[in-house]
């Protein structure tokens, strides 16, 4: 059967338009079509499932209720805006999901109308909202823009820096709190239900302000008011702190009572200033699987839409992730000063063993970058080794904390950097393409970019060892293949390794491209090096190479702008030496989502690409677009 055939409800209506002519009753059944076709097209394509499982009712009402896309929706982070995405015209198209030339896996302004803010770090809606909501203000227009954040989302400074200056402006500014952390508890049932819609109506709003008109005078009486209305709603509502703020607060409710979020959402759309809605829903809601393991199924591969069952993945070696969970397991053994942080990503950045065998070493402190760089900052001023394990893109939330606050200082923090280079399906707000720049600008910093999986183990003991700010970059997913021992053994720090003797050309390799740099050098009859360090720099054997070869080429998976073949440009300029260097690396543009491998070979990463221009420039020929020459 067809997926209209199955899903008839839903392959009826194209847009929100659509959605807005029907009863409540047909919302259910479109719910129940939407929950499902959802979960047979992730199963296809893999991609974030639990969070828009969690979601699909309160999709739907606001569409129902808002006249999107004039009024402005603006989704955090955007994993679980995959039922926004069916409902919004790209519902025949979610086959290509997350591959190249196909559907974003996040909320993406080119991509649609409906998408009104790109996202794909989190806690940026409240910000972006109130700025729309300033904006119609400004321009006179009436329309209504409506936020939706995760309770995890929320522990960010910068989603709480926008409710602070939210609530003292009166723009037509809706926040929803997706409250997905905690089962729908006794008080979210009829009666808060029934309490949302009173509390959220025009009546109680007029009454509300009115009474503070009336008794405003009588300081007495309005005092006794106003602690009478927090006692009735403090039975059904944990919203005080959203009231000091500035908000109308209102909730907590079930977030897949159709019939309650619709009433909710209308009369709130009606309401002027600032509005808070509390509502409770269910990761993996309607999947019994993404129900009982919602962080498994938070991002899944392919699947199987019955069972749930995943596709088995190929036997390969550790992840690089893996590596660096084993090694700060081991070095913890061998250090009771060794603590880890990270913020939020337990999971991704393979630090669940090291939580279930040192839980008071370790600390998760919730999305909340800037605050765990400067909490390692403050526990190594005291003794402590703390290790920040970060994704790449995440760091680069930090970077005052990084400069100001560890590296002025000159403390020893070791930053474990996930998913540097280029990440793939997730697309351009996840890619790690710039650390290599960002990082090398800053004094007092130790630079690793590992080639293997067991040079990734010596290069965290090397960090680790340092008496100063270091990081180790690695890419997502295997490396090579290469045997890791258990040495805790560190390198000797700045010194390359020669992998290849040749002439000529020298191919310098920095981090993962190591054996893409060796493929090609033998074709080319090229020396191979593999750099290692970033900063500092092997200048020694810099030298050497200078003396003794007629190109020098540079390779590596970050921006070649002011990467690592810019430190080899800028030291072989102070030296005079006048020999040409060629560098190969990402280029100077947000690349779209598509696999790894699709990526480096749109950057020209691979071993026939790096031939060609190699020798391209040899004969004079001009070069592609990715490379620079200095």
């Amino acid at each position: 059967m067809t997926d209209a055939a199955d899903f008839p409800l839903l392959f009826s209506i194209d847009d929100p338009a659509g959605l807005r002519e029907l009863s409540v009753a047909e919302l259910e059944q479109l719910a129940d079509e939407l929950r499902q076709f959802l979960i047979r097209s992730v199963s296809r394509t893999g991609g974030h499932l639990a969070a828009g499982l969690g979601t699909v009712e309160l999709t739907i009402a606001l569409h129902h209720v808002f006249a999107t896309p004039e009024d402005r929706l603006v989704w955090d982070v955007g994993h679980q805006s995959y039922p926004h995405k069916i409902l919004t015209g790209r519902r025949d198209r979610m086959p290509t999901l997350r591959q190249r030339g196909g559907l974003a896996g996040f909320p993406k302004r080119e991509e649609s109308p409906y998408d009104t803010f790109g996202v794909g770090h989190s806690s940026t809606s409240i910000s972006a909202a109130l700025g729309m909501a300033i904006a119609a203000r400004q321009q006179g227009s009436d329309r209504r823009v409506v936020a939706v954040i995760g309770d995890g989302a929320l522990t960010a400074g910068m989603a709480f820096e926008a409710l602070n200056h939210a609530g003292d402006l009166d723009a037509n500014l809706l926040v929803i709190l997706n409250d997905n952390e905690m089962s729908i508890s006794p008080n979210v049932g009829g009666l808060s239900n029934y309490f949302a819609k009173i509390l959220s109506g025009r009546l109680y709003s007029s009454m509300r302000e009115g009474s503070k008109k009336v008794l405003g005078v009588m300081p007495s009486m309005w005092e006794l008011a106003r602690r009478a209305e927090e006692h009735v709603k403090g039975m059904v509502v944990p919203g005080t702190l959203f009231e000091e703020l500035g908000f109308n607060y209102i909730g907590p409710v079930d977030g897949h009572d159709l019939d309650t979020l619709v009433t909710t959402l209308r009369n709130l759309r009606a309401l002027k200033g600032p509005q808070f809605l509390h509502i409770v829903t269910r990761k993996g809601k309607g999947f019994e699987p993404a129900e009982e393991n919602p962080c498994d199924y938070h991002g899944v591969g392919r699947f199987h839409p019955e069972s749930g069952k995943m596709e088995p993945k190929a036997a390969t070696g550790p992840t690089y992730t893996q590596v660096f969970g084993d090694w700060l397991c081991d070095m913890a053994a061998s250090d009771p000063q060794l603590v880890a942080i990270t913020p939020a990503m337990r999971e991704g950045s393979g630090l669940v063993r090291f939580s279930e065998e040192y839980p008071n070493r370790y600390f998760d402190v919730g999305i909340a970058e800037q605050h765990a760089v400067t909490l390692a900052a403050g526990m190594a001023c005291d003794g402590l080794r703390p290790v920040v394990a970060i994704y790449s893109t995440f760091l680069q939330r930090a970077y005052d904390q990084l400069i100001h606050d560890v590296a002025l200082q000159a403390l020893p923090v070791l930053f474990a950097i996930d998913r540097a280079g280029v990440v793939g399906p997730d697309g351009p707000t996840h890619a790690g393409s710039f650390d290599l720049s960002f990082l090398r600008a800053i004094p007092n910093m130790l630079i690793m970019a590992p080639a293997d999986e067991n040079e990734c183990r010596r290069m965290l003991s090397t960090g680790y060892a340092h008496e100063g700010p270091a990081a180790v970059r690695y890419p997502r997913g295997t490396g090579p293949g290469v045997a890791v021992d258990s040495s805790l053994e560190p390198l000797p720090v700045g010194k390359a390794e020669v992998r290849r003797e040749g002439r000529r050309v020298a191919l310098m390799s920095f981090g993962a491209v190591l054996e893409t740099a060796l493929t090609a050098g033998e074709a080319l009859d090229a020396t191979v090096v593999n750099m290692r360090f970033v900063k500092p720099l092997d200048e020694s054997l810099l030298r050497e190479l200078a003396a003794s070869h007629d190109l020098l080429v540079t390779l590596e998976d970050n921006v070649v702008m002011g990467g690592a073949g810019s430190a080899v440009n800028e030291f072989l300029a102070a030296e005079h030496a006048l020999i040409p260097v060629l560098n190969l690396g990402l280029p100077d543009r947000f690349q779209e989502h598509g696999t790894r491998e699709e990526l480096l070979a749109e950057a020209g990463l691979t071993p026939d690409a790096i031939i060609r221009a190699v020798q391209a420039f040899l004969h004079h020929e001009p070069l592609a677009k990715h490379a620079t020459l200095a």
